[in-house]
């Protein structure tokens, strides 16, 4: 009834009828052939005359820009993937580029705000701390037993709005999401899951509509002994599932990346995947300029798990090109909220010591800027206009071709906008943001500024690790996944200013990715599935393509 090539993700026996329609994994809507209403048991539950997939999208396409705004659009698109999953992937596949940045950052971060207010119906798996002793029977309830990609978040850090509690699974529903448009993951293999621990914002605590627990987030032991038991359960009910941590505060992050990475298949995407886009963009200017990695100095804006874990590519990629740990180390600066990350400050984080360097204190980031002569200045502090026209306009003196992203999220809180980067760097910057801009018009020139947006890597890379079902994700295969996506870029982008591909070959980017994290996976002596004769082949075969399959 369904091709071979998905049999194996089918959660439950065929549905017919009313259950049929109301199945999103399932439901064709007005598709269904007049054979298939016949056998399913489906005339006069929908209109008589029978529609393409082509003339579907057409009607969605009507009504999404019938929306008079980014969040009614987003509403919308999760309605639709509420009735009709092939449909949805079929409509973002195909407009991506367009609808990225309404079912992910800047828009997603709206509706993680308005989530308690805009909620339809629940997606994924709610874990409380209240059913602390039962979170395997809660995993039982999912109703698809081949879980392959688990994304989890506790909701603190929501891309830079901070701490949202449970209305934070905005996030793992997205990332989910770009899994299954953008690499070919097949939806039912992918579980959103938001762990409950309380919330420390005080609007969602005194809010009578929020649905979460009302109280203050529980830390320490407690809070460690429940992601033990989730990690645990996850390993009873689906164990050969990848786990992505996703927007945990600095707190706890870091520590959990530390614990779990050589325990279980998991990977943390603000540090790891954030660190290996950003470093493919390095990559990419590295190829756009002729020159080395080696030979740049980094200043970055910010010091928590983005900037650090983005620090820390960096030193493995020079190392790999030949410098010390230390002269490495050397080349990436840190300027957190107190100033400059130098030696000699006390009560630093752990996460900051290996990058306190000898050197004065500065407690200016114009002066650091001055003082050390960066080649790249790298923002992710989460607060907008960080890089002023004075910080730019040096970065310019200094260097030809200044580089400067600014990539904190969403895109009210870049460091700079794109217009600005070009602006007061008399065109000269090379630029690239976590969030989308438009293109700029400038000195008789349109600048099509890159965005580094972690779903050029954290696809490809699960997909490499679910087809080999590899027991770890590695630090070698985030560098690879960089060394890929820069290998990507072509001169016409170079051209025009952009040091990423374009989002239309995502699914060629992911594929390519995921065949060298696969390839790393068998050397590594991490697959436990038997190599195929032609790897590439058998990658490109498991992806899953948003067309409807012929039920009789």
């Amino acid at each position: 009834m369904i091709d071979n090539k998905y049999l194996e993700v089918l959660p439950f026996s065929f549905p017919t009828g009313v259950q049929l329609v109301n199945d999103p994994f399932l439901n064709k809507g007005t598709a269904f052939t007049k054979e298939e209403r016949i056998a399913l048991g489906l005339r006069g539950l929908l209109p008589p005359r029978i529609n393409t997939m082509e003339e579907q999208v057409e009607r969605v396409m009507g009504n999404y820009y019938s929306k008079t705004s980014d969040l009614e659009k987003y509403i919308f698109l999760i309605a639709l993937l509420d009735r009709n999953q092939t449909l949805f992937y079929r409509v973002l596949a195909d407009n991506l580029e367009e609808m990225l940045p309404i079912i992910y950052t800047p828009t997603v971060g709206e509706a993680c705000r308005e989530y308690v207010h805009i909620f339809r119906r629940p997606r994924g798996i709610f874990v409380s701390a209240n059913n602390k002793g039962h979170f395997s029977e809660i995993l039982r309830n999912w109703p698809n037993r081949n879980v392959k990609v688990i994304v989890i978040t506790d909701g603190e850090r929501i891309l830079g709005l901070g701490d949202l509690g449970v209305a934070g699974m905005g996030i793992p529903v997205g990332k989910l999401s770009l899994y299954i448009a953008c690499a070919g993951i097949h939806p039912s293999l992918c579980l959103p899951v938001t762990i409950d621990v309380g919330t420390n914002n005080c609007e969602l605590q005194t809010d009578p509509l929020y649905f979460g627990m009302q109280h203050q987030r529980i830390r320490g032991d407690e809070y460690d002994s429940l992601i033990e038991e989730f990690i645990m359960a996850v390993r009873d009910n689906f164990p050969s599932a990848l786990i992505q941590f996703e927007d945990f505060g600095n707190v706890n992050a870091f520590r959990l990346l530390q614990k779990y990475k050589d325990r279980i298949c998991m990977f943390n995407d603000d540090i790891q995947g954030t660190a290996s886009v950003a470093l493919a963009g390095l990559y990419a200017v590295m190829r756009m300029n002729s020159t080395e990695l080696t030979d740049q100095k980094i200043l970055f804006l910010g010091a928590g798990e983005a900037g650090t874990g983005i620090g820390d590519l960096i030193v493995s990629a020079m190392q790999a090109e030949g410098l010390s740990q230390e002269d490495a180390r050397r080349k990436c600066w840190f300027y957190d909220s107190k100033g400059l990350v130098v030696k000699d400050r006390e009560h630093l984080a752990e996460h900051k010591l290996p990058y306190a360097h000898e050197h004065k204190y500065i407690c200016d980031f114009e002066e650091a800027v001055k003082e050390l002569r960066p080649t790249a200045i790298i923002g992710v502090s989460g607060t907008a206009g960080g890089f002023t026209r004075s910080i730019i306009s040096e970065m310019a003196k200094i260097n030809e071709k200044p580089i400067i992203f600014a990539l904190s999220n969403p895109t009210s809180n870049a460091e700079c906008t794109a217009k600005e980067a070009y602006l007061w760097s008399e065109g000269r910057a090379v630029f690239a943001s976590g969030s989308p801009f438009e293109p700029v018009h400038l000195f008789g020139k349109t600048f099509y500024p890159g965005q580094g947006n972690n779903a050029y890597i954290f696809p490809g890379v699960g997909l490499g690790v679910v087809t080999t079902k590899s027991r770890h994700v590695t630090e070698e295969m985030f560098l690879e996944a960089a060394r890929t996506l820069a290998s990507q870029v072509s001169e016409d982008d170079f051209s025009c200013g952009n040091i990423y591909p374009p989002l239309r070959n995502i699914r060629d980017v992911s594929a390519r990715i995921a065949l060298r994290v696969a390839e790393i996976a068998y050397d590594q002596g991490l697959a436990e599935v038997l190599r195929p004769d032609d790897l590439d082949d058998f990658i490109r075969s498991r992806m899953y393509e948003p067309v409807y399959k012929n039920y009789v």
